[in-house]
């Protein structure tokens, strides 16, 4: 199998891992935004959730494999297998270590930490959102845990279980939602109830890659130092990978910080706008950036630059032709979308319109923020970590910038216009780097396979408008009840108009990306 076959076949299994668990996500969101509404409790927990989630979106997504999958793979590559296991043994003990003396340390300094990110709340909402983020704080222990498994295992070729654990997660939730409300009807508890799902989850994805990881024959038992020498060169990618991997979600919570000091509701408004944009970032980048990553670091190791140039703007070109079109219909379709997730309960319509418009400014950066996703791995397997820190630095400096600006102007609008601003800044940025750093990077394909991709989108988005204004009146998000008998059919039939049209389009245009991901899943379904 080529390189290429390869990695679609990975992305095209984490991407369908991460779909089932996005879709559970958004079951979550709804039983959320139907129990909470947007308003005192939402904002505490949102805000509070905000500090794990960070180190799940840096690890679990980020920095940890990044900075780990380059090391392990050269050990594989260079010393064998015996030799590679024990350097993750090891980096399992003493990321233990650390991983327990920072989560005391969060529950303990709580108060000081959330009077910073949300300056803004006043002693009530203050003091909930404490005792919500000390409940949730050990969560990182169990989730950059299972981020490290998640290393060892995608190094081994296998994408599933670690694609799977988000899941478990959401699952945890949900039931924690509805046991709560089974127990008591007072809200507080119900949100409290909420948090300890949060960590139930954590424990659960991380025990879920363990006989995986016994199958394919790492034992977490066998001896092995707490320091090992290979574990310097993981430090030394992971310290600035941290920052580098981070730039989107350090902005995000300036977003956080922000709309603190703006009337209640508005941190809601932004993260169920932001949950929706994570559903074509997770499913699609994040999956070819998972995926990439072993890629590039087999070709680092061998010195195999154009190859590795070759497997990068193939990604890059993959990227466009499935993210641009799911920018275009999210911002057609994000009310409807909006109003059938979350429209019920204490979540009503003008709830509806405040995250809808704020989602619109989101989607404004999505190219930018999945195209990053596949850039920064690149950057690390190359081993350069310090390239993505200094421009993640002037990206997160332009958000701050520009967040106080256009806020004045656009409310928790103009927040969600500063990220995507941030984002666009942070690529243009990474791409100039990148081009010093390895030459040609075979623009004149990507320019052309990104218009077509582009155009096709256009006149999708243009073709699905125009079917749903017949299949969904705006009267059915006007009211603070959807016709959910309506609604829901006539957004299907606007996602379907707008699949087969792109999918036709792109056979007209004769786009090489479709024909490369139809062509494994016709090899994946004739092999099983």
């Amino acid at each position: 199998m080529s390189e290429k076959s390869k990695l679609t076949r990975a992305a095209g299994i984490v991407g369908g891992a991460t779909f089932l668990s996005r879709i559970f996500g958004y079951i979550r969101d709804m039983v959320m935004a139907a129990f909470f509404g947007a308003g005192f409790f939402s904002d505490a927990f949102i805000a509070a959730f905000r500090i794990p989630n960070l180190f799940r979106r840096l690890f679990a997504e980020g920095s940890l494999t990044i900075a780990f999958i380059p090391v392990f793979t050269e050990y594989i590559t260079e010393k064998g297998r015996d030799d590679a296991f024990e350097l993750a043994r090891s980096a399992l003990r003493l990321l233990s270590i650390i991983l327990a003396i920072t989560a005391i340390a969060g529950v303990l300094f709580a108060p000081q930490l959330m009077d910073i990110i949300t300056h803004g709340f006043h002693p009530e909402k203050l003091s909930l959102t404490v005792t919500l983020t000390r409940i949730m704080f050990p969560y990182i222990f169990f989730i950059c845990l299972m981020a490290l498994c998640m290393g060892i295992l995608n190094a081994l070729n296998h994408f599933a279980s670690p694609a799977l654990a988000p899941l478990l997660l959401n699952i945890s939730m949900i039931a924690a939602m509805y046991i709560a409300s089974y127990i008591s009807d007072d809200d507080r508890f119900r949100i409290i109830g909420l948090a300890v799902g949060v960590l139930a989850g954590g424990v659960l994805q991380l025990s879920f890659q363990i006989p995986f990881l016994v199958k394919n024959g790492f034992y977490f038992w066998q001896k092995a130092k707490i320091y090992h020498p290979g574990l310097k060169k993981i430090g030394v990618l992971m310290i600035p990978a941290v920052f580098g991997a981070a730039v989107y979600q350090i902005n995000i919570l300036v977003g956080t910080f922000l709309a603190s000091l703006l009337p209640g509701g508005s941190i809601t408004y932004l993260y169920y706008s932001d949950r929706l944009v994570q559903f074509p970032l997770g499913v699609f980048a994040i999956s070819i950036g998972t995926a990439i990553l072993p890629s590039l670091s087999r070709h680092a190791a061998n010195n195999d630059f154009h190859a590795l140039r070759d497997t990068f703007a193939y990604s890059i070109r993959l990227i466009f032709f499935i993210t641009l079109p799911s920018m275009v219909g999210l911002i057609v379709l994000r009310k409807p979308i909006i109003a059938l997730l979350f429209q019920r309960g204490a979540f009503t319509a003008e709830s509806v319109i405040y995250t809808a418009d704020a989602l619109l400014y989101y989607c404004a950066g999505l190219w930018a923020v999945s195209a990053v996703r596949v850039i920064v791995p690149t950057f690390y397997a190359l081993k350069d970590t310090k390239t993505p820190v200094r421009i993640g630095i002037i990206s997160i400096i332009s958000n701050i910038a520009l967040g106080i600006i256009l806020m004045k102007h656009l409310s928790h609008c103009g927040l969600a216009l500063a990220t995507s601003l941030a984002s666009i800044i942070n690529f243009c940025l990474l791409i100039v780097a990148l081009r010093k750093k390895l030459g040609s990077l075979g623009w004149k394909k990507i320019i052309i396979s990104t218009f077509k991709s582009f155009a096709c989108s256009v006149i999708m988005g243009i073709v699905v408008m125009w079917v749903i204004q017949f299949l969904i009146p705006d009267l059915l998000i006007s009211d603070d009840k959807t016709d959910l008998s309506i609604l829901l059919p006539g957004l299907m039939g606007g996602i379907a108009a707008g699949v087969i049209t792109y999918i036709l389009l792109s056979i007209f245009f004769k786009s090489h990306e479709l024909y490369d991901v139809i062509g494994v899943v016709k090899k994946r379904f004739i092999k099983e």
